[in-house]
């Protein structure tokens, strides 16, 4: 498993870290996180309609994402969410440990990352550390650091809201 505490501390990316029970929604760490400073995130893992791209969307923590109106945005066919087995393979995560954090995990450069033009205006992040029972809160200048040191440049994009 990926130590991803000694990634950021090799690459001098600074984080707070807040331990709480195991949380698999974004309801669940709102009544489960203590309140912490920094953007609440919510990531989806989905994957194009024959299985060959696939996409770490990330967006504001309360955004319901219209996924008919995002893949035009991020050239690609329809896309919907991957399976738990698709997300174990690319990123070697359990469900609701998805965050930002977890291109660490994608050394083959399979999945590609979008975030939320928005969202990454924040200065600060909210992300699991590769599991759900602790929080991270990161630096956008850290989250930058990162995704540079793994090759993985984010794609930032408006991304469509459900209405």
């Amino acid at each position: 498993m990926t130590d991803i505490y000694e990634i950021l501390e090799r690459h001098g990316i600074a984080y707070e870290r807040t331990d709480h029970p195991p949380v698999f929604t974004v309801e669940e760490a709102d009544r489960l996180v203590p309140p912490l400073d920094g953007a609440k995130t919510k990531n989806l893992f989905l994957r194009d309609n024959k299985g060959k791209r696939h996409f770490l969307v990330v967006v504001d923590g309360d955004m319901q994402v219209d996924l008919k109106h995002l893949h035009p945005l991020i050239e690609s066919t329809r896309v919907s969410f991957a399976s738990p087995e698709r997300l174990k393979k690319h990123l070697d995560l359990e469900p609701g440990a998805v965050s930002m954090l977890a291109v660490v995990n994608d050394s083959d450069h399979q999945v590609e990352l979008v975030i939320d033009r928005h969202l990454w205006d924040s200065e600060r992040f909210q992300c699991h550390p590769l599991v759900n029972t602790s929080t991270l809160v990161v630096p956008r200048k850290g989250l930058a650091k990162l995704f540079e040191a793994t090759g993985h440049q984010p794609r930032l994009i408006d991304v469509p809201a459900r209405k």
